[in-house]
């Protein structure tokens, strides 16, 4: 039998360099003596394990530490949607009006603006 233990998650972050206090050793060893699994933390696989992940001997093929995420309801991302839209068109209509010169609607200012002008 063969213990795999996935103690990524085990230290403190440090500055410039990460620190695993006497609690993370303590669990590392507390997992490699005992031998046995962990939930997300260490699993005892056997050799018909290992001859059946083509002796690969990656942990994450035997420590699962996948936690699902929850999944938020269809309604509130939709009307989250919504909300974004409404803001996104209302500063749109915000920037055009802000931009737009005041004699833009003056049919002779707007020909002095534009490369092609018809007859006024």
């Amino acid at each position: 039998m063969f213990t795999f233990i996935d103690a990524s998650k085990e230290f403190d972050k440090g500055k410039n360099q990460n620190i695993m206090t006497d609690a993370h050793i303590e669990k590392i060893l507390q997992a490699y003596k005992s031998r046995e699994d962990m939930d997300k933390f260490a699993h005892l696989a056997s050799f018909e394990e290992i001859v059946e992940n083509d002796y690969n001997l990656n942990i994450p093929r035997y420590v699962d530490t996948f936690e699902e995420e929850e999944v938020e309801p269809l309604t509130d991302i939709v009307a989250k949607i919504n909300q974004t839209n409404a803001t996104i068109e209302t500063q749109t209509a915000s920037l055009l009006r802000h931009a737009q010169p005041a004699s833009w609607n003056d049919t002779r200012s707007r020909c002095r603006t534009q490369e092609i002008c018809p007859r006024v």
